[in-house]
């Protein structure tokens, strides 16, 4: 199956301008990192995404939760007020968004670990 992420991005693209919105806004609303937000609008680094990203970005947005999914797979956006079409699927997709959280946090944590290191060999160094 085909993912377009052009079209991912033109939808929030287009969304966005609508609402007047920044992308920090965007990212705050939908609780998805600015980076991330980033990404997606500028497609400068395209990889799967987890299904709860776009999902947070779709209600953000104004749309159903599945409205991203759907441009991504080229198929018919689903109404507001349709059902979710695997309710079973929210779930996972929320494990997967943890999931990603924690493995930023985690980059972050090693990054101020690596900070930290520097900083008390050059006080070390200075006695």
């Amino acid at each position: 199956m085909s993912e377009d992420w052009a079209a991912v991005a033109k939808a929030i693209n287009e969304r966005v301008n609508e609402l007047g919105w920044r992308q920090r806004e965007l990212a705050e609303r939908s609780h998805v990192s600015q980076a991330i937000v980033r990404e997606v609008q500028h497609r400068t680094v395209e990889r799967r995404r987890s299904p709860r990203t776009l999902e947070s970005l779709s209600t953000a947005l104004g749309w159903h939760p599945q409205h991203l999914d759907a441009v991504l797979h080229d198929r018919r956006p689903p109404q507001l007020d349709e059902p979710l079409a695997n309710p079973a699927d929210t779930l996972w997709s929320r494990l997967d968004g943890f999931e990603q959280r924690l493995n930023d946090i985690t980059e972050r944590l090693d990054g101020l670990k690596t900070d930290l290191s520097t900083v008390i060999e050059h006080v070390r160094d200075r006695r």
